[in-house]
């Protein structure tokens, strides 16, 4: 059986064809685009009708390949993000990005209505500036809450993409749940947080549990697409919850699910929601139903690699990533301890300029050439990866006993080897299409090739490799690790 798995992240996307029978599970690349947030006065957008295309270009490719034989296609991308609909069916919003400022802007206003704390003690998700609930305090502080009126209806990014495809409005539970509106009680929208803001909850088109086939594409879109038409599946259309699904480790390993963003975290049975999660912005995140539920933080990941290279080919300069990592082991390394998660990293634009302004104002120097600089990224992308684990290993009772980066960032030997270096622990790089294969997984269960998420990683397992590393001078990190925690003062 054929399935199309569409994964947006926040530097591209792609469309993946898999096929299963008696066990075998392959998977076939067929489009893959890169993307960007746009500048377009004060604010950022994403450009969904060039992702949409680009979706539809992928899925034309997967009806000429299959003969127009697919079971069904999955979408899963980042969180947060959502357009407006009207109840005609218009697209009446943009698209923003999360790391729009109008968030940050309106911040103190928001908080006013609601309390950080109180917002916590409800959702059990992270406070951070690009929640859903932030967006449309902004929207409402903008004097836009005629918006969110009249019957229109908010769809996450990955239910757009369905709609545009079916015409069928749906929320997936995995974005519903890191929206920081969400109640896991009542598994339904907290009228406490709604009510802050007076937002209807007729905004919400109705929750939809992973592994639902909840649609088939609609009539135009197969005369269109000379089609038969297939399937839509929900999954768990927050990516990190699909990549989650692919790790092929024990219960006792921390994933780091790691790209644009590396989500450091692991599974759980149920929600986690008490002062010291609050004190360390832990963040609870649905997964699949069963013991699936994810406590985790944000780390900001490759981002600032990918502004690094952005920054050199605006000025001509194209690297590519392994061009990247080649110059950073002929860096020089322990040179500087940096907060990564710092808010000067968070926007884009000239990333160079910011490390270097950063380093000066601590330390009276700098990185002065690009492997010096990409190495200092990766050094403390891996102390941040352990101080986080701690802080997880606290507050979820696990003794963590290995570590598995999933995902993109698994391709990087580098941060691979320095966070089984800085860890202390072993390390498995991979499945590198680790979000991609859980969202197969759910598509396989909900059409029931298969019967649980097990006898998925168990097929994962058997079909994708996986790279092993060792920890290595355990001395000389860990004095350098505790050297960095002093120097950030991180407790």
């Amino acid at each position: 059986m054929n399935y199309i798995a569409f994964d947006l992240g926040g530097s591209g996307g792609k469309v993946v064809l898999a096929s299963y029978k008696n066990g075998n599970l392959n998977i076939t690349p067929l489009r893959h685009f890169e993307h960007n947030a746009l500048s377009i006065g004060k604010h950022l957008y994403w450009d969904v009708l060039k992702i949409y295309d680009e979706l539809v270009l992928g899925i034309a490719d997967a009806i000429d390949k299959t003969k127009d034989s697919i079971t069904s296609l999955g979408i899963d991308s980042f969180c947060n993000d959502f357009a407006i609909v009207s109840q005609s069916g218009e697209l009446i919003t943009q698209v923003h990005s999360y790391r729009d400022a109008r968030t940050s802007i309106h911040e103190s206003e928001i908080y006013n209505k609601i309390k950080p704390h109180q917002l916590y003690q409800i959702n059990g998700n992270q406070c951070a500036s690009f929640n859903t609930f932030m967006q449309l305090g902004a929207m409402v502080a903008e004097k836009e809450h005629y918006l969110l009126e009249n019957n229109n209806q908010l769809l996450f990014l990955p239910d757009l993409l369905h709609f545009f495809l079916s015409g069928k409005r749906i929320t997936e539970y995995t974005l519903a749940s890191v929206s920081q509106m969400f109640d896991y009680s009542t598994h339904f929208w907290s009228p406490e947080i709604l009510e802050s803001l007076m937002i209807p909850e007729s905004l919400f088109a109705p929750i939809v549990d992973p592994g639902v086939v909840f649609a088939r594409t609609s009539a135009d879109f197969n005369k269109e697409m000379h089609t038969k038409g297939f399937s839509l599946t929900t999954v768990c259309e927050h990516d990190t919850g699909s990549a989650f699904l692919a790790s092929v480790c024990g219960r006792n390993t921390a994933l780091i699910s790691c790209g644009t963003w590396a989500l450091v975290g692991t599974e759980v049975d149920s929600p986690i929601i008490n002062d010291f999660g609050y004190q360390y912005n832990i963040a609870n995140e649905g997964g699949a139903p069963g013991s699936h539920h994810r406590i985790l933080r944000n780390v900001m990941g490759t981002w600032i690699i990918q502004e690094i290279r952005a920054y050199y080919k605006s000025q001509g300069i194209i690297y590519s990533y392994s061009e990247l990592e080649e110059l950073a082991t002929k860096g020089t390394p322990f040179q500087y301890y940096i907060d990564v998660d710092d808010s000067t990293f968070f926007s884009p634009g000239n990333m160079p300029e910011k490390i270097q302004n950063y380093c000066l104002n601590r330390y009276g120097s700098a990185p002065q050439n690009i492997g010096d600089m990409v190495l200092c990224i990766y050094e403390n992308l891996a102390y941040k990866f352990r101080w986080n684990m701690e802080k997880l290993s606290q507050y979820t009772g696990k003794i963590f006993n290995s570590v598995n980066i999933l995902g993109g960032g698994s391709q990087s030997r580098i941060l691979c080897q320095l966070t089984a270096n800085v860890t202390q622990l072993s390390l498995e790089a991979g499945p590198v299409e680790a979000t991609v294969l859980g969202n197969v997984i759910m598509q396989l269960i909900a059409t029931k090739q298969i019967s649980s998420i097990e006898e998925g990683r168990y097929i994962v397992r058997n079909n994708f490799k996986t790279v092993s590393y060792l920890p290595q001078d355990n001395n000389l990190w860990a004095e350098n690790y505790k050297q960095y925690k002093n120097t950030l003062k991180l407790n």
